[in-house]
């Protein structure tokens, strides 16, 4: 066993682009890196042989929240831990479930020691505490393990924000303790990332930011942007963020975004990204491409034959044309949602993949600022 490791490669000229290499003891994960989002222990619409072979996700997401309530630890225990369960080898990150306390259940009361809330399954009452949702995450058996923090709205008053994130820092000390006094389990280390706070007040974010920092943790995580703020002001606050958070650390930027926002983010120095958009949006239809954004529903695909997206190099994707890609989405045919929800997600994968090699190739200013323009099309 083994603490996570990080070995950074590459500073771009001119810019807070950065590569480098995370090791676990699940495997390696090179940065920039985009983490497909597996809420309940499945990325939907997509299996985990498509997830390695098709996609080449290094890491995935579990959320405490939902594989608590469904199929609940016992199972996972019995299993021997999610990695056994769902038949994924590499490496896991799971979300601590806070955002989905605050944002899903019904008659949530949050209190010093911790959050009572109902189950939006059956109603039932539970409490996390930062202790409970560390032995949870210990059961679940992920190799990164996020702290237990509060996620404000946006937008939220000062008042509310500051104490909000006085909290989230309470309830950081004691995920570090109840860590420190658990021994990890399924034999392999489980390493916690503390979740940078403080809403859309600078000196909060300050502040959040140097207490995380502060902790000497293996890595580090942005919480509580992308929550409806504009894109400019996200990009803002996260610039404040990665001033104050170790250079030798991974920096997670939490829930962000459409391809744009990555290449944006991983000029500040961000290293890893997870989101639901590319899954969600493809079910819905809409695809990420290297030359804009295609809605497949939109009539004008109906006798185009030519591939998904040409630029994409190799995508299993490709097999099919935009025609029937559009006829299944009109069919409401199952296999529609899946093949956008594999293209999207390859076209992540590929798009940080790309911002790597430019890192390293010291061409990422150029080459972001091209892309950019190109992302944000609608064709």
């Amino acid at each position: 066993m083994a603490v996570l490791s990080f070995r950074l490669e590459t500073e771009a000229h001119k810019t807070g682009a950065r590569a480098g290499v995370i090791t676990t003891d699940h495997g390696e994960i090179e940065t920039p890196i985009f983490m497909p989002v597996g809420t309940v222990g499945s990325v939907k619409a997509v299996t985990q042989q498509q997830l390695k072979q098709d996609i080449e996700a290094q890491i995935i997401l579990g959320n405490t929240y939902h594989l608590y309530l469904r199929p609940g630890t016992e199972v996972l225990e019995a299993a021997g831990g999610l990695h056994v369960f769902n038949g994924w080898d590499r490496p896991i990150l799971t979300d601590s479930g806070g955002y989905q306390v605050f944002s899903l259940a019904a008659n949530r009361k949050i209190k010093e020691e911790g959050v009572v809330f109902q189950s939006h399954i059956d109603g039932s009452k539970h409490l996390f505490s930062p202790e409970s949702v560390m032995d949870i995450q210990r059961s679940i058996g992920a190799d990164i393990i996020m702290a237990f923090d509060e996620c404000p709205p946006y937008p939220s008053e000062y008042d509310y924000a500051k104490k909000s994130m006085e909290l989230t820092h309470r309830w950081l000390d004691r995920c570090v303790n109840r860590l420190a006094a658990t021994p990890d389990k399924y034999g392999y280390t489980q390493n916690l990332f503390p979740i940078v706070q403080g809403s859309t007040y600078k000196d909060l974010r300050v502040a959040s930011a140097q207490y995380i920092a502060s902790k000497n943790a293996v890595g580090n995580a942005i919480g509580g942007l992308s929550v409806g703020e504009p894109e400019e002001m996200m990009y803002a606050f996260t610039a404040l963020c990665t001033e104050h958070l170790p250079a030798d650390k991974p920096r997670y930027l939490m829930g962000v975004g459409t391809p744009w926002n990555l290449l944006e983010c991983i000029d500040l120095g961000i290293d890893m990204f997870d989101c639901v958009m590319p899954t969600r949006n493809g079910r819905n239809g809409m695809l990420f491409t290297t030359e804009g954004v295609i809605n497949i529903r939109n009539k004008k695909w109906a006798i185009d034959f030519s591939p998904i997206d040409i630029g994409l190099p190799n995508a299993c994707s490709n097999y099919y044309s935009k025609a029937y890609l559009r006829h299944l989405f009109v069919a409401e045919e199952i296999l529609g949602l899946q093949i956008a929800s594999i293209h999207n997600l390859s076209f992540y994968l590929w798009l940080v993949k790309e911002a790597r090699n430019n890192i390293k190739g010291g061409t990422y200013v150029n080459w972001k600022a091209t892309m950019v323009e190109k992302l944000k099309r609608r064709l």
